[in-house]
Order: structure tokens, then C-alpha cells, then sequence
């Protein structure tokens, strides 16, 4: 039997193929760098071997899954070529691997992790269910009904799959080292959509989703009272918040999801539709309740008479999701946010747009931006986006006792680089 062999297994996507792959039967290890990533305390627990990076570790059994931020000029993707091994981008396997399940991308610009967790929670919660979360987390089933996954639109890479259905969240600018425009974007969604088989979920308070063509049934769901699942009457309790649906204009049921912020009512939304067209119950559907988030997702903890969150938003459009939860779940307290941009390109381009964003927060801490792998130094300072935010400061490591004089404050620390690392520093002080 085959081993499979991951090229970069730390990868939040990789680290949950590999566990859907483990959890399946199949012989799986990987190899990564050595740095500590928050994705392998879970491989380690199922006892999958992570191996430092070496073209010693190919050999002629293996099936290479390789992850997408390297290059053909890898020393362990060079070597698997040169011995000819079975040879696979993460994409390419997984589009090949989902056509044994019903099958349910989740896309969009924003909201995908969380909305993927929601939905593989449900479906698991009621049938044998297979899912890949793109925050690291991954669950195979051997007797699975479904499979939902996270779709990425970057580098078009959601091209590879053709699933049975498709919720498609919102249609934004994003990743501005890859796609030109917002046009650009939504040309390779509309490409994505004629390859769904069976139907799509859209949201239809997004207006680019408005003009999708499908070659299936679209379903729109949302606010605004043209959709054909509709949320209203929206009440936040101290236990998440409430809402009514209604499809077709006639009331359906009211379901209870323990986050806040109408970002988390559509994400919610989007599952109750697509398990409805499924035929599910009421009742199934209203798992939702339980559903405790995923990671990296407005993660709380309890610190002295502190709230810590730790959140993925790099985008301002998220930003202003996670500011607003903050402020509706904690009404008295202040916000303070802590961002480190990621990639110049990004910041470059939203530089205005991420000032808006923290503007909402009661106070704003700037830390260094993190390059990604694709572009490790840009011209742009940290100091170009603290100019356009009035008393924001910029935030170094070793000072970041300053967070101490928000007594009773929800402290955001928000980025999709390591941000990760002033919340542990922060927490080291007490």
C-alpha cells in the first residue's frame, strides 16, 4: 500500500488532507520545517511522522501530495519528479478525492473557515461526514455520507473541483498579488459556478453574487427580503443570537447560534439552505446551537478581568466583522485592537480601507507587517497605515505591557501572520 507523503504538511489545509487520509486508512507522513506550527499538535497526537525537509525522505513508495507555497524547484518535489513518483498539488488530490462523497464547497472572499466549520458540524452532528477545514482541522470517515470542504479562490486553485454543491459566501478584492481587480475575482467565481453538478447557495446581499450564471438551481439567502432565505427579526440574547427564517416569504422556524454580528447570521443561513434543499429536519439543522467556532475565529479567553481574542481578520471587510462581535457580545467594555497587516501587497492596497476598519475600535496598536512567502520586503511601513489613524501607536514585542491599562478591555489580536506570538508574550507578563 501506498504512503502518502506530504510536502509541506504544516499547511492548514495540508495538515487537514492529511488527517482526512488518516483517518480513512491510508499510510500517511509529511515533511515541513521545524518551527512550531499550531497545526501539528493534532498530527502528532495520530501518531503521523513529521520529518524536516530532505529529498532523503523520497522514495520510490510514496504518493507526493505537495503543498502550494512551493516551488517546482523544492528539493523533495525536484526528487520526486527525477524518481517519476505519483505527484500531486494539494488542489489536484483533493479534487480528485472529493468525487466519492456529496460534496459541498464552501467559497467566497470572507467567511469561508468559519461557515465550513458551521456546516461540517451540522452534517456531522446528523450522518457519517468527511471535512476539511482551512484551519488546520480535517476528519475522515470511512462510511462517509458528505464531505465539506473549504474552496480557495486564490491563484484560482477552486478550479480543480467540480462539488455537488457550492455555498458561496460573498464575491470581494482580495489577494492583490494574484487577481487584478474585483472583476478579475469574480470571473474565476463565475468560472467555479459552471462547474457545480447540483445547485448553489449564494448570498444575495452580495451584489456581484446577484449576476452569477449556473447551469444549476442558485439559491439566495440573506437580510433583505428578495432572497429566498431570508433572516429577520434578530435578537441578541446572552447566550448568541436569535433570528427567524423565512423561505419564500413564509416563516420556516427560529434557530439560536451561540456567536454574534450578522456576519455569523448569514454564515448560519447559508448552512440551514443547503441543509434544507438536502431534505434535513428542523430539528437536524438546529445543531447549530452547539457549534463552538473554529480556530483562529474570534477564539476567546478568560485573562485576569481581560478578554483575549484571537482572530484571522487580515481583510478590512473582517476587521469590521470582528470589531462589531466584540461590541455586541461584551456592549461595555472597550475594544482594543492589535493588527498586524499581512503581505505589503495587501496593505498597500487597503491602506485607507484597514484605517476605517480600526477606526472602529476604542483603541489601535499597529504591529510590524508580516511579508508572506510569496514577497518578504516591501517599501511600505507600518508607520504609513499608523499615520492615517489618529492615536493609533505602534506596537514592538517587548513593550507589550502597555495592554495592561485596559482593565476591563476586549483585546482583539488580529493578522494571519504570527500575531499569535504578542498574545503569548502578553500572557508570559502575568
Amino acid at each position: 500500500m501506498t504512503t502518502y507523503h506530504f510536502i509541506g504538511i504544516k499547511g492548514t489545509g495540508m495538515s487537514a488532507l492529511a488527517q482526512i487520509l488518516h483517518d480513512s486508512g491510508k499510510k500517511v507522513q509529511g515533511s515541513d520545517v521545524e518551527k512550531q506550527f499550531f497545526t501539528q499538535e493534532v498530527l502528532e497526537a495520530k501518531n503521523i511522522e513529521i520529518m524536516p525537509f530532505s529529498k532523503d525522505n523520497i522514495h520510490g513508495d510514496l504518493t507526493i501530495i505537495a503543498g502550494n507555497a512551493f516551488g517546482d524547484d523544492h528539493e523533495e518535489i525536484e526528487e520526486a519528479k527525477k524518481q517519476g513518483l505519483p505527484f500531486y498539488r494539494y488542489h489536484e488530490f483533493l479534487g480528485e478525492w472529493l468525487q466519492q462523497y456529496t460534496s459541498i464547497a464552501v467559497t467566497g472572499a470572507h467567511g469561508k473557515t468559519s461557515t465550513t466549520g458551521l456546516l461540517a458540524h451540522v452534517l456531522s452532528e446528523n450522518y457519517p461526514t468527511s471535512y476539511l477545514i482551512g484551519d488546520g482541522t480535517g476528519r475522515g470517515h470511512e462510511e462517509s455520507q458528505y464531505f465539506a470542504f473549504e474552496a480557495c479562490e486564490y491563484r484560482r486553485h477552486f478550479l480543480e473541483y467540480h462539488p455537488d454543491y457550492a455555498i458561496m459566501t460573498n464575491i470581494d478584492f482580495d489577494h492583490p498579488d494574484y487577481f487584478s481587480s474585483v472583476e478579475d475575482v469574480f470571473d474565476a467565481f463565475q468560472q467555479m459556478a459552471k462547474q457545480v453538478r447540483k445547485g448553489i447557495i449564494a448570498c444575495g446581499d452580495d451584489e456581484h453574487l446577484q449576476h452569477i450564471q449556473a447551469n444549476v438551481p442558485v439559491v439566495y439567502y440573506g437580510l433583505q427580503d428578495t432572497n429566498d432565505f431570508q433572516a429577520q427579526n434578530i435578537r441578541e440574547t446572552t447566550e448568541g443570537t436569535v433570528f427567524d427564517v423565512f423561505v419564500r416569504n413564509n416563516f420556516y422556524d427560529t434557530f439560536t447560534i451561540p456567536q454574534f454580528g450578522n456576519h455569523n447570521v448569514l454564515n448560519a443561513l447559508s448552512v440551514i439552505a443547503i441543509c434544507h434543499y438536502e431534505n434535513m429536519s428542523p430539528d437536524q439543522i438546529k445543531k447549530l446551537s452547539t457549534f463552538r467556532g473554529v480556530k483562529r475565529r474570534f477564539t476567546e479567553k478568560e485573562w485576569n478581568k481581560q478578554v483575549l481574542v484571537d482572530d484571522y481578520a487580515h481583510h478590512p471587510i473582517e476587521i469590521t466583522a470582528t470589531i462589531d462581535s466584540a461590541r455586541k457580545k461584551y456592549k461595555d467594555r472597550p475594544v482594543v485592537a492589535i493588527f498586524q497587516p499581512h503581505t505589503f501587497t495587501r496593505t498597500k492596497t487597503f491602506l485607507n480601507e484597514f484605517a476605517d476598519s480600526l477606526e472602529q475600535a476604542d483603541h489601535v496598536y499597529l504591529c510590524d507587517i508580516f511579508g508572506s512567502a510569496r514577497e518578504n520586503e516591501g517599501k511600505l511601513t507600518i508607520e504609513n497605515l499608523q499615520e492615517l489613524i489618529p492615536q493609533s501607536e505602534v506596537l514592538q514585542i517587548d513593550d507589550i505591557d502597555r495592554l495592561k491599562t485596559y482593565g476591563n478591555g476586549v483585546l482583539l489580536f488580529m493578522g494571519a501572520g504570527d500575531i499569535q506570538k504578542f498574545q503569548k508574550a502578553y500572557e508570559a507578563l502575568n
